[in-house]
């Protein structure tokens, strides 16, 4: 998996302040997309076992408490981010303990994969849907476009 940016201290994308990783690769090339560099699977950086490491880190770091992880893109449901984005939801609710997940995707939650169910099966925010230019809104929440859903996926998140 390719990233294009990552965030230790985030307070935009998501409720209180976060870490925030911006994957590469999206399919869906919604006219307006303001992070349009992020949607070859190839662009940025190559995710490595160091950064995973380093996310946790600062999701345990007592200093900055975080609320928990942000992931965006480009599409952290993209194919070619399933396993790598899998394994990093899947170590952050087991050994950071009380930290949400919060994942933006244009997949809609209704048609989503058995591999990408699997991931947000761990989530606790998702924001779905493609970005709409013609519905584009400042004013939205957590969302770009009001054709957007968020779904709070368990209880005492968002």
């Amino acid at each position: 998996m390719f990233y294009s940016a990552y965030h230790s201290v985030d307070v935009v994308n998501g409720e209180g302040t976060r870490c925030t990783l911006f994957v590469s690769g999206c399919e869906h090339a919604c006219k307006g997309c303001y992070n349009q560099l992020t949607w070859r699977t190839d662009a940025g950086h190559v995710f490595t076992q160091a950064l995973e490491d380093a996310i946790i880190a600062d999701l345990n770091d007592s200093r900055i408490r975080r609320k928990g992880l942000s992931l965006s893109g480009g599409d952290p449901l993209h194919p070619a981010n399933i396993t790598a984005v899998l394994k990093l939801v899947r170590r952050v609710k087991t050994e950071c303990i009380g930290k949400d997940i919060w994942l933006w995707t244009g997949y809609k939650l209704a048609s989503l994969t058995l591999e990408q169910q699997a991931i947000i099966a761990l989530v606790d925010v998702l924001i779905d849907g493609k970005f709409e230019q013609s519905l584009a809104d400042p004013r939205l929440k957590w969302r770009g476009s009001s054709n957007q859903i968020i779904y709070q996926l368990n209880e005492g998140t968002a």
